[in-house]
């Protein structure tokens, strides 16, 4: 990675110290187009389509901070490493329940810029190994000027080896979204799109092999009480009602936490989760009706 790659190599991974069974449901409440896929023993990986920062001129670390976040408060346990990079710089930020997050950076030349500090709580909250992990992030902090920002990235990457974690081949930090995402794909990895729902095939990605769509029910394509639709905003079923309680189950506790601490953000983000998980259940039993 280096400066003339631009705005286009920007890109982030999304390391979650869990089974792909455990991290979809609540990879798919923050409802983007993201890739789901095994990485190693007790890990998974999530691709980011990369739409905020490639199209909407949103900062890549803000994002995927708040990605991560919000996957680490509805994770009920487990942790989440967010890898990322743009033009000028790259990092990684630790979220991990309601912890505030931890995070590092390095200057695109690989100058680092973060806390010592940061980096030692980093395998804390990992359970890293005290002595050896330890050792091994420590030159990942000090001024190399044969490392760049890229090669800093690998060294975490190296590090977390230690604990199981082994990337699917062609997933290299400081690569762009869609190098990350085809070769994602061609390693079989699952789509999940901006719905929640598991997205079906799509025959222009190279090695896509998708997922079956949740089906609609008959009557959702005839129409109703609430008048003729082609598909209901909030489908009905199993699977459904459990999404929209998932909803509920994390909103609340995430409003709770952003009051607290006066964070409006987190507050708004706990509210229409609330919200979304209440409408949708309170639809399901008036479709049932």
């Amino acid at each position: 990675m280096n400066a003339a790659s631009g705005p286009s190599a920007a890109g982030a991974l999304l390391l979650c110290r869990a089974d792909p069974s455990t991290v979809r449901p609540p990879a798919q409440l923050l409802r983007e187009h993201l890739l789901l896929a095994p990485a190693g023993t007790g890990w998974s990986v999530l691709v980011p389509e990369g739409r905020p920062w490639l199209h909407d001129g949103e900062s890549v670390e803000r994002v995927v901070t708040g990605w991560s976040t919000a996957l680490a408060v509805s994770a009920a346990g487990w942790p989440v490493v967010a890898l990322w990079w743009d033009r000028d710089r790259a990092g990684l930020t630790l979220a991990a329940g309601f912890r505030r997050t931890v995070g590092y950076t390095w200057l695109a030349d690989g100058t680092p810029v973060g806390e010592d500090e940061a980096m030692r709580t980093f395998a804390t909250r990992l359970a890293l190994d005290p002595v050896l992990d330890v050792q091994a992030l420590e030159p990942l902090t000090t001024s190399d000027p044969d490392a760049d920002a890229r090669a800093r990235l690998l060294g975490v990457v190296a590090v977390l080896a230690r604990t199981g974690l082994a990337l699917p081949t062609g997933l290299v930090p400081g690569e762009g979204a869609e190098r990350l995402r085809s070769a994602a794909l061609a390693q079989g990895a699952e789509q999940l799109d901006r719905s929640g729902e598991e997205a079906p095939p799509d025959p222009a990605e190279p090695g896509g092999r998708g997922s079956v769509a949740l089906r609609t029910e008959p009557d959702e394509a005839e129409g109703g009480p609430l008048g003729p639709y082609p598909r209901d905003p909030y489908p009905r079923g199993p699977e459904a009602h459990v999404r929209s309680a998932v909803e509920l189950l994390v909103g609340m506790p995430l409003l709770v936490w952003g009051a607290g601490r006066r964070s409006g953000g987190w507050v708004t983000a706990g509210a229409l989760l609330v919200l979304h998980g209440a409408f949708g259940l309170a639809y399901d039993r008036l479709r049932e009706r």
